[in-house]
């Protein structure tokens, strides 16, 4: 599966922008998470992503809204945009927010949208960058949710701190309250080094 890179994230995104202003379309707002908002915001190493995940929409009113369901005509230029550059289906997509389980539907942490940072690609659309420390939230909770591997990868390297863990933890447990996500966070946090925070839990 082809991967993206800082250079290919901005390429594709500017391709997308591009054909969204051809056909008077948007403007759109995203709301971006995951590898591609670690990669081109810098705040880890890790080079590539296989998407770019929306997590939210800003609507005209500057309102963090639901990305569920992501618009038609957004879809098909995406899909368009990926064929052109050999992109895997789906390269852009709402995965972490499409369901009732998801991300937005559970809760953004407090100050969410304090802590964006954004990109315009064109007229028609504009990236905004989930910071550093909803990052730490939401690779917290799909950690646990999830497994182990790349998201505990990218959380060593955001180096939270211990009251960033702690407030991180308790939001995953906003969203999965049961006793045994709980048992495996605090496991989680104590191999990681947390053991203070874990005992609080």
């Amino acid at each position: 599966m082809k991967q993206l890179g800082s250079e290919q994230i901005e390429y594709a995104l500017r391709l997308l922008g591009e054909r969204l202003a051809l056909y008077h379309l948007g403007p759109y707002r995203l709301v971006v998470c995951g590898g591609a908002a670690l990669i081109t915001s810098s705040l880890i190493s890790r080079q590539t992503t296989k998407d770019i995940d929306i997590v939210a929409f800003i609507d005209a009113a500057g309102r963090v809204v639901s990305p569920d369901p992501l618009p038609k005509d957004l879809l098909r230029e995406a899909e368009l945009v990926g064929k052109d550059l050999d992109l895997p289906s789906g390269w852009l997509n709402n995965a972490p927010s499409r369901d009732p389980g998801g991300l937005f539907q559970g809760g953004l942490p407090a100050g969410f949208k304090g802590r964006l940072s954004f990109q315009e690609f064109g007229p028609s659309l504009t990236v905004f960058f989930v910071g550093r420390f909803d990052q730490i939230c939401f690779k917290v909770f799909a950690a646990v949710d999830q497994g182990t591997g790349r998201h505990v990868i990218d959380l060593r390297e955001l180096h939270p701190t211990s009251d960033e863990i702690e407030t991180a933890a308790h939001w995953a447990m906003t969203h999965d309250p049961s006793e045994g996500f709980r048992q495996v966070l605090t496991s989680m946090l104590m191999k990681l080094g947390y053991e203070e925070t874990a005992s609080r839990l």
